[in-house]
């Protein structure tokens, strides 16, 4: 068991207590579109594309690509290989998979430009407008590759001596990268492509996965699994500002700048809304009830809409029965786990108010 610091303890509680509170505005979060767009294959990230008005969900071996406002299919760009993350540079108009290779393509065409060799396991993609640079990430080293988005030319790579799982940029030249399996954040020059500082929790939560920025004020959301924790930092020197309760699960987040709003999905069909009242104060102000499942989320900044993706699953298969006493070992036996996907329940969900 870890024993949390008194501070630590004495914020969550004060946390807890904001949480359970009426939300602040008078209009709660709440869904307020679905569909059921069915199709095989496993899901992680989803991403908006907010300027072209397209939302693309990577699916195993493809990138589905859906109309923003009305979530129809409008394509599809095949031949990926474990896709997980998308990433669209507006400028260039071209949009790159989390992928090995990573495919390049033509977001007004959807046609595929370019395949770009790339090595260790990308998962989480990034995105900079600054330097119009994208950031594959990878839980095995190289932990990120880069890739000028203009030309899809590779312009280096990072280690970050651990496994990132999300990013967010500044706009300015930084981007922040948490690390899953350090319980840290590193900020990197994404011009030099070198890591400036590493930001460490300190042992006070652990595995961070969904990170989100308010780039105005230099405050960053650090949502980790374990305990169920969003840690606000200080952008500029990493220090603790407060930590609040989200719910179970998180392995995405965002920020609404025009809003002032965070946002933590959660695998317990929660979305955790926290809303930054000044850049040192903070408050979770809802949970709204979205779907099992629906861990990863994206924000349509045209609508202030907040975009979310979950199936329904069967239940798990009973864990495997442990053989007689004094029986000889037998190999590797099936153990239980997570259910399959009920065919063709596979869901986008748009919160908003």
């Amino acid at each position: 068991m870890r024993i949390l610091p008194l501070w630590f303890t004495v914020s969550l509680g004060m946390a807890a207590s904001v949480s359970i509170a009426q939300p602040a505005s008078p209009s709660p979060y709440k869904i307020l579109q679905t569909a059921k767009v069915g199709g095989a294959g496993g899901f992680d990230y989803v991403f908006a594309d907010a300027a072209g008005r397209r939302l693309y969900i990577p699916r195993g071996d493809r990138v589905t690509v859906f109309d923003l406002d009305s979530l129809k299919s409008v394509g599809v760009i095949a031949d990926t290989k474990s896709v997980h993350g998308a990433a669209v540079d507006p400028k260039s108009h071209h949009g790159f998979s989390s992928s090995n290779p990573v495919l390049m393509w033509d977001t007004e065409t959807l046609a595929t430009l370019k395949s770009i060799p790339v090595e260790g396991r990308p998962d989480g993609i990034l995105f900079d407008p600054a330097t119009q640079r994208v950031f594959v990430l990878s839980h095995a080293a190289p932990n990120v590759t880069v890739i000028d988005s203009k030309d899809g030319s590779i312009l280096g790579t990072i280690d970050l001596g651990g496994a990132p799982e999300q990013a967010a940029s500044d706009g300015q030249g930084r981007v922040f990268i948490d690390i899953e399996d350090k319980d840290k954040v590193a900020v990197v020059d994404a011009k030099t492509l070198k890591v400036t500082a590493t930001y460490d929790l300190a042992g006070k939560v652990g595995t961070p996965a969904g990170l989100a920025l308010d780039a105005k004020n230099h405050v960053l959301f650090v949502c980790c699994r374990n305990p169920a924790t969003a840690v606000v930092l200080n952008a500029d020197d990493g220090k603790i500002l407060t930590a609040l309760p989200i719910g179970a699960g998180t392995d995405g987040a965002t920020f609404n700048a025009a809003t002032m709003e965070a946002f933590s999905s959660n695998r317990d069909g929660t979305l955790t809304v926290i809303k930054e009242t000044s850049p040192t104060t903070f408050e979770v102000v809802q949970n709204v009830a979205t779907m099992a499942g629906a861990k990863t989320c994206t924000l349509d900044a045209k609508t202030n809409r907040v975009l979310l993706i979950a199936a329904e699953m069967a239940p798990p298969p009973p864990p495997a029965a442990a053989p007689p006493a004094g029986a000889p070992p037998a190999g590797q036996r099936p153990r239980g786990g997570r259910g399959q996907m009920v065919p063709d329940s596979f869901t986008i969900l748009a919160v908003g108010r």
